[in-house]
Order: C-alpha cells, then sequence, then structure tokens
C-alpha cells in the first residue's frame, strides 16, 4: 500500500507543472550545496589583486576562467554562489527545525489542554505577532553575537508562532473526535493521545507550512546578513555577497546581481514545491 501512495504522490508530481519545477530546483540547489568542494573551480576564499573586478565571461573584458566574473577582492563569483547555497539550506533547514519543535508542542499542549493554558499561549503568540519577525531578529542579534548557529535559533525562536496557531486550531478540532474520546474514556494517558492520535493528524499540516517557512528563513537570513547581523565573514552567504557588492553597485553589478538571482530560484523552488505539497497533503485543498 506504500507503493502505491508513494506512486500517486510521483504521478501527481509529474502532472504539476508548478511541482516539477520547484522540485526540480530545489533538489539542484541541494545537489550543489551537498557536493561545493567537487563543483567550485575556485577556491572561493582565495584573494587575487590581480584578477580583481572581472566581468562576467559574455561581457567584453570577461574569461572563460571565471564564468560569472570575480568580486573586488578577486574572489571566483561562480564558487563563492556555490558555497554561499551551504549556508542558506543550513538555516533554511534548521530554523524550521527549531521553529516548528516550539510551535507544534505548545500548539499541542494548548490545544488539547485548553483553558488557562490556552489563553497564556495564545496571548504569547498575539504578542509576538505584534512585532514583525525581522524587528525581532534585529533586536536579539544586536544584543547576541552574530554568528551562524546564533541566527538559527533567533530565526526559529521569532518564527514559532505560525506553527502554534496552526497546530493549536487542529488539535480543538481532533480532541473532540470519538476515537480520542473513547481513548481517553479507557483511561489512555494524555501524552499517549498527544502523541499517538492528535499529532499524526496534524502532521500533513506541519510539513507544508514548514517547507513554505524554509523559504522565509531564507530570505530573513539573507536581509539580516545585508545589514551585517546574520552571517560574519569570512562565512559564504549569499546576504554577504549582496552587501560586499552593493558599493559597487553602478560599475560591476554581478557582484550583487547573480546572488540576488540565486535567492530568487532557490526561494520560488521552495515555494513551487510547497504548493503542491499542499495540495498533495491538504485534505481541504484535495476537497476543492
Amino acid at each position: 500500500m506504500k507503493n502505491n501512495k508513494y506512486r500517486t504522490y510521483i504521478k501527481k508530481l509529474i502532472k504539476s507543472k508548478t511541482g516539477i519545477v520547484g522540485f526540480v530546483l530545489v533538489l539542484s540547489i541541494c545537489f550543489i550545496a551537498m557536493l561545493a568542494p567537487l563543483l567550485a573551480p575556485y577556491d572561493p576564499y582565495k584573494i587575487n589583486a590581480a584578477q580583481m573586478l572581472i566581468p562576467p565571461v559574455w561581457i567584453d573584458g570577461g574569461t572563460s576562467n571565471h564564468i560569472l566574473g570575480t568580486d573586488n577582492l578577486g574572489r571566483d563569483i561562480l564558487s563563492r554562489l556555490i558555497y554561499g547555497s551551504r549556508i542558506s539550506i543550513i538555516v533554511g533547514i534548521l530554523s524550521v527545525v527549531v521553529a516548528g519543535f516550539i510551535g507544534v508542542v505548545f500548539g499541542l499542549i494548548a490545544g488539547y489542554y485548553g483553558g488557562f493554558i490556552d489563553t497564556v499561549v495564545m496571548r504569547l503568540v498575539d504578542s509576538f505577532l505584534s512585532v514583525p519577525t525581522i524587528l525581532f531578529c534585529l533586536v536579539f542579534l544586536t544584543v547576541l553575537n552574530p554568528g551562524l548557529f546564533t541566527l538559527i535559533f533567533v530565526i526559529g525562536v521569532t518564527s514559532w508562532v505560525m506553527y502554534a496557531r496552526l497546530v493549536r486550531g487542529e488539535t480543538l478540532s481532533i480532541r473532540e473526535r470519538e476515537y480520542v474520546k473513547a481513548a481517553r474514556t479507557i483511561g489512555v494517558s494524555n501524552l499517549k493521545i498527544i502523541t499517538r492520535h492528535i499529532f499524526p493528524n496534524v502532521i500533513s499540516s506541519v510539513i507544508v507550512i514548514s517547507t513554505l517557512s524554509v523559504a522565509a528563513s531564507i530570505i530573513t537570513e539573507s536581509s539580516l546578513s545585508f545589514l551585517g547581523l546574520g552571517i560574519q565573514p569570512p562565512t559564504i552567504s549569499w546576504g554577504i555577497m549582496l552587501s560586499e557588492g552593493r558599493e559597487y553597485i553602478a560599475t560591476s553589478w554581478w557582484l550583487s546581481t547573480f546572488p540576488g538571482i540565486a535567492i530568487t530560484l532557490t526561494v520560488l523552488g521552495i515555494i513551487f514545491l510547497g504548493e503542491w505539497l499542499r495540495d498533495v497533503l491538504d485534505p481541504r485543498s484535495r476537497g476543492m
């Protein structure tokens, strides 16, 4: 039965144009990130004063040795883009894991127990929603030392509310179903009811929102790194490349353009894939 289920998903993916585009883009980015040392033609950190600000190969002055050109320190743009994909994938996935864990736990507890606990959790959610996520991140990162794991933690802690609201709403509905009431009647513990009967029924919605949240996390990381409060040099990220290239945007546009294109393609791929997952996993979408 599982094989038939997987075949059904594959058929739906093939029929969905946006789904297949998103899948190919995301798979390509992950492939590039995992094989960065093998795919990068040059050391992305190596400074070469004799090769500074070489334009892309199709522009006068460009060379096939540096297909996408070099930056203000003579570093190969293509190599830096390839290595920068690692940071985007790591931050996007791990921050969503942190946010998802916190949000799902709070959502399950608030939805199942209700009452005072539900009120406290929802007021906490409202407090977070009243302030833009990027502003929360700026405040936290100003106090803490900027860095990779700090950034992952901050994005995760400031992004959990959407999971909590979604899971809480679905838990409120599921806890009133007959099989949950039956389990409670025969003495099944609350922990087992939550983990065995409620959580499996909300996981599909969590997967969908997690996929879309990866895209938001990548944009947040790039924005914070661009402002100098995210990933710190010499670590390579697309946001840092954008920041480094802004001073040369009038004369050496490729320094900022290619990282911007990389961010755009990655985010679009994740959104397309997330939309397909929503259509496949969300019962409400299937019923429409």
